[in-house]
Formats: C-alpha cells, sequence, structure tokens
C-alpha cells in the first residue's frame, strides 16, 4: 500500500515536471502566432500614422513615422511630419535613445517616452510580444464584453525584464487563428494605463494587424489610433543601429 503512494506520487512529480514546459513553450508558441499579425517578418518597414481623437470623436493631432522594426529587438524610428522632422528613435533591446537634429548626444529615454497621445515610443518601436513575457493561459473568454461575441483565448502576461514598455499585459487573441483582439496594458504601478484595441485587415496576404487603437485609462481619456499604412521587407544598415553614427549624420539613405 504504501509502496503504491509513493509510486503514485513520484508519477505525478514527472508528469507536473513534464507539463511546466510545456505549458511555457505553448505561452510562446502562441504570442509567437499573435506576432506574426503586427510583425511577418524579421525585418520590416513599416510607414505608420498616429492619429489623436477627443472624447467628442473630433481629431486632435496626426503625425507620421517610418519605423525600421529589425530582428533582436532593434527598431529604429524615423519622424516625418514637419514639426518632428529630422528626429530620431532608436530602439536596442531594453534601450531608448531620442537623436534631435543639430545634437551630437543622443538622449536616453524609456519606452514609455510619449510621441502623441498615448502613443509611447514603445508602442510603435516594439511589434512584438514573443521573448519580452511569460504567463499563463487564464481560459476561454468572449473577445469582448458582449456575451455573444466569438470566443478568445485570454493570456495573462508578465514582463521578462524591466526594460520592457508593460509590466504587465492582460491579451486576448482570436481561438482559431490567434490573431490580437484586445488587451489592458499596466505600467510598473500596476495601474491600468491603456487598453488596446487591434483592427486586423484579413484581406491582406498575409492578414495583418492595420491599426491598434489605444484608450487612456490614467488621465484624459482620448483616442489614440496607430495605423500601420503599408509594410515591406527591409534590412537596414548596421551602422544606422548606432545611436552616435545617427547623431553625426542628419540624413540616411
Amino acid at each position: 500500500m504504501q509502496r503504491t503512494f509513493f509510486t503514485a506520487l513520484a508519477a505525478l512529480a514527472l508528469i507536473a515536471a513534464a507539463t511546466a514546459p510545456a505549458h511555457a513553450q505553448d505561452i510562446n508558441a502562441l504570442l509567437k502566432d499573435a506576432d506574426h499579425y503586427r510583425m511577418s517578418a524579421d525585418n520590416l518597414q513599416v510607414e505608420t500614422q498616429i492619429s489623436v481623437f477627443n472624447t467628442d470623436g473630433s481629431p486632435d493631432k496626426e503625425r507620421r513615422y517610418t519605423v525600421f522594426a529589425q530582428a533582436d529587438r532593434k527598431s529604429l524610428v524615423l519622424m516625418q511630419s514637419p514639426v518632428e522632422k529630422g528626429q530620431k528613435v532608436l530602439m536596442l533591446g531594453d534601450d531608448f535613445w531620442l537623436v534631435m537634429p543639430g545634437s551630437q548626444r543622443p538622449m536616453r529615454i524609456t519606452p514609455m517616452q510619449k510621441l502623441l497621445g498615448d502613443a509611447s515610443t514603445g508602442d510603435i518601436a516594439t511589434l512584438r510580444w514573443a521573448g519580452d513575457y511569460t504567463g499563463q493561459l487564464v481560459g476561454e473568454e468572449p473577445c469582448t464584453t458582449d456575451a455573444k461575441a466569438p470566443m478568445c483565448l485570454h493570456l495573462s502576461l508578465q514582463a521578462a525584464r524591466k526594460g520592457v514598455t508593460y509590466q504587465r499585459i492582460e491579451l486576448w487573441i482570436g481561438k482559431a487563428h490567434h490573431e490580437p483582439v484586445r488587451a489592458d496594458l499596466f505600467v510598473q504601478s500596476d495601474k491600468l494605463a491603456k487598453q488596446a484595441r487591434f483592427v486586423v485587415d484579413k484581406n491582406a496576404k498575409p492578414a495583418s494587424v492595420s491599426e491598434m487603437v489605444l484608450m487612456d485609462q490614467l488621465s484624459n481619456k482620448k483616442e489614440t489610433r496607430i495605423k500601420y499604412l503599408a509594410r515591406k521587407d527591409r534590412t537596414v544598415p548596421g551602422e544606422w543601429l548606432n545611436p552616435m553614427f545617427l547623431a553625426r549624420n542628419t540624413t540616411l539613405e
């Protein structure tokens, strides 16, 4: 009897040891699937437009950006609107720099540095969750508050490092195809900073997120829309990903 009891315990321990890594791998696989809707290749050029709308729906401000999202968590953002022309943001892993025209010294910034409205540098420079977050599958839930909505998988994500944009994300992805649907974005104090909604263009080849809509939950309650106007494969020269090179060279190409 006692031998049978210990044999059962050993079997349960082996099952637990085998299941935990598999579960972690499942979460990472789900995040990679969701990432593919925003980042369809390792190296991309993404033409991006940020528009801010007042609480009554009227337009407030609008800016244009060219984002070079590269492999290994590297991104370069070129600001294209006249009021910001010449400014650049460089992301290398958890490190962010702002390069101003005429300045010889790049300035360190955080991924939460505001660009326009509720869009931060991290919101447009980072197009992946896999590798930045770990977590667990909470379960299946309606994709929206409407009980008749399609079912989603609810993932509860924790930042793998302190330097990522959000310390916690509650993410809902499509049950069948794992496309991102919506997310609650939490800052380090565990306050809900923003809520995001993702618009997927299912007619695109491949299907991709065409817009991310951000709703501020801390202050002004305005709506910020990040629209991805065009994507194409693009690997930038290595020197473009050097903050000192960017400070010395006002124009690229």
